[in-house]
């Protein structure tokens, strides 16, 4: 059968006319060489110093919590505020995110929990995300401050 779509009918079964394919060969590369992603928060954007303290799951064969897991660096930090209104009075509510390229803790699944000194501030960490590329590895690694 032939393609009819230019007689306004639609196209035959099996037609590969104007077809988008599944996957894209970038230039230079050829099928079966590894895609290299863009790092979506380059090191020369990291400025700010911060130590962070990661909690781990789990205890030790004595019953005691796993020591935390310690980073010392530079990040993109970000800071907001919000206002909050409880019933008595209002209370201004400073939170911050702070990206850092590539992985910065791959002993660990996942980050949920810890504190975070910046700015000779201590912060609580609320939230930590590991944002992967489609082949899996970390791309960057969000840690949301309160």
């Amino acid at each position: 059968m032939e393609c009819i779509f230019g007689q306004g009918r639609g196209h035959a079964p099996g037609c590969l006319c104007n077809a988008v394919p599944d996957w894209i060969v970038l230039p230079g590369t050829e099928v079966g060489d590894e895609m290299k992603y863009p790092c979506l928060v380059p090191k020369s954007l990291c400025r700010t110093e911060i130590h962070l303290s990661m909690d781990r799951e789990g205890t030790t064969k004595y019953g005691d919590p796993l020591p935390a897991v310690e980073y010392d660096g530079k990040c993109n930090y970000q800071d907001s505020a919000k206002s909050v209104m409880t019933f008595e009075k209002k209370l201004v509510q400073i939170s911050g995110t702070a990206l850092f390229p590539g992985d910065i803790c791959p002993e660990l699944p996942a980050i949920y929990g810890g504190s975070a000194e910046i700015f000779g501030m201590k912060r609580r960490i609320l939230q930590g995300r590991k944002a992967r590329n489609p082949d899996g590895t970390v791309n960057y690694t969000e840690v949301l401050l309160i």
